[in-house]
C-alpha cells in the first residue's frame, strides 16, 4: 500500500477531486495548510503598503492506495492541479508499512 500526498493550490481543489472520483477513487484526507515553496512567498499591495506573504495557503490531498495504482493518481492529480504556473505544488509518494480499518479491525496492509 502507498499514500500519495500532493500539495495544490486551493483553487484547484475542485478539479482534482474530480479527476480523481471519475478514475474511481473516491477516498481521501483533504487538509488546509499553509507553506512556500522555491518562490519563497509573494508580495501584495495592501493599503497601499507592500506586504510580503511568505506562506500561502494551500491544500493537500492524501491518497491511500495499492501499489499498481500510485501512476494512475499521479497522473490524475498532476493534470487536474496544473496551471503552468509557479506554486503549483508537489507530489509525494510514500510506502505505508501497515494499515487498519478500525471498524473491522482488519488488516488493510
Amino acid at each position: 500500500m502507498m499514500k500519495v500526498e500532493a500539495i495544490i493550490r486551493q483553487e484547484r481543489l475542485e478539479h482534482v477531486k474530480k479527476a480523481l472520483e471519475e478514475r474511481g477513487f473516491t477516498g481521501m484526507t483533504v487538509c488546509q495548510v499553509r507553506g512556500r515553496g522555491e518562490e519563497a512567498g509573494i508580495e501584495l499591495e495592501y493599503r497601499g503598503q507592500i506586504v510580503k506573504v511568505d506562506l500561502l495557503p494551500r491544500i493537500k490531498i492524501e491518497v491511500f492506495i495499492d501499489d499498481e495504482k500510485v501512476d494512475e493518481v499521479v497522473q490524475a492529480i498532476m493534470e487536474a492541479a496544473w496551471t503552468g504556473n509557479p506554486g503549483d505544488g508537489r507530489i509525494f509518494v510514500l510506502p505505508v508499512a501497515r494499515a487498519y480499518r478500525i471498524r473491522t479491525r482488519e488488516r488493510l496492509a
